[in-house]
C-alpha cells in the first residue's frame, strides 16, 4: 500500500490485507472504500451528520454500509462504536468498536474465496478469533450504545422511521 489509507492503524493493516488478496472478497459484501467518503451519507447530509459518522466500508453489495460514530470526542477511533447504514434506510450499532466488527466478519464464512486467509490474518495480526456469539456482541452494542445513538439521530432527524427497528429494540430492554 502506497498511500496511508486512514488514520486508524488497525483500518490500515486491514487495506493493507485486502489489497494484497488482488480483489479475493473475505467476508460476504465486505469491502473498504474511500475512509471518510461523505458521498455515501446521501445527497446534501446535514453538517452534523457529516461531523460525527464516518463511512469506511461498503457492507452488502447493495449499497449498506458502515461508519464510526464520533459520539464522545475520543482520540481512539478504533474504539469508536460501528454503525450499519443499510441501503433500505436500516440503521443500527453493528458492534462497539474495530475489533468487534473483525471478528463479526470472521463469524461469517459464507465460503468467500479469502475467508480462511481473513481469519489467519486476524489471528496473526490482533490475535482474535472469529465471534462464537454474533448476537451477544450485536447486544452489547445496543445495550451501550442505543440509546444514546437514537437520542442523537433524532436531535437532527426528527422522522423516527429509520430507527423504528432500533427504537423498538431499545423498548423491548427497557433502554
Amino acid at each position: 500500500m502506497s498511500a496511508i489509507f486512514s488514520p486508524i492503524p488497525e483500518l490500515n493493516l486491514l487495506k493493507e490485507f485486502e489489497d494484497s488478496l488482488d480483489g479475493e472478497p473475505y467476508a460476504r459484501g465486505f469491502e473498504l472504500f474511500e475512509y471518510g467518503r461523505v458521498s455515501a451519507l446521501g445527497p446534501e447530509p446535514p453538517a452534523e451528520l457529516r461531523d460525527q459518522l464516518i463511512p469506511f466500508a461498503q457492507a452488502t453489495a447493495s449499497g449498506s454500509f458502515y461508519a464510526l460514530w464520533k459520539h464522545d470526542g475520543g482520540t481512539d477511533l478504533a474504539t469508536l462504536p460501528v454503525i450499519f447504514c443499510g441501503d433500505e434506510g436500516d440503521l443500527y450499532i453493528a458492534a462497539r468498536d474495530l475489533p468487534e466488527l473483525f471478528r463479526l466478519l470472521a463469524a461469517e464464512d459464507e465460503g468467500e474465496p479469502a475467508h480462511g486467509a481473513y481469519v489467519a490474518w486476524l489471528e496473526r495480526t490482533f490475535g482474535l478469533t472469529p465471534a462464537e456469539e454474533p448476537a451477544a456482541i450485536y447486544q452489547a452494542a445496543l445495550v451501550e450504545y442505543g440509546r444514546s445513538f437514537a437520542d442523537w439521530w433524532l436531535t437532527f432527524d426528527d422522522e423516527d422511521s429509520i430507527i423504528a427497528d432500533l427504537l423498538d429494540e431499545l423498548e423491548e430492554l427497557n433502554l
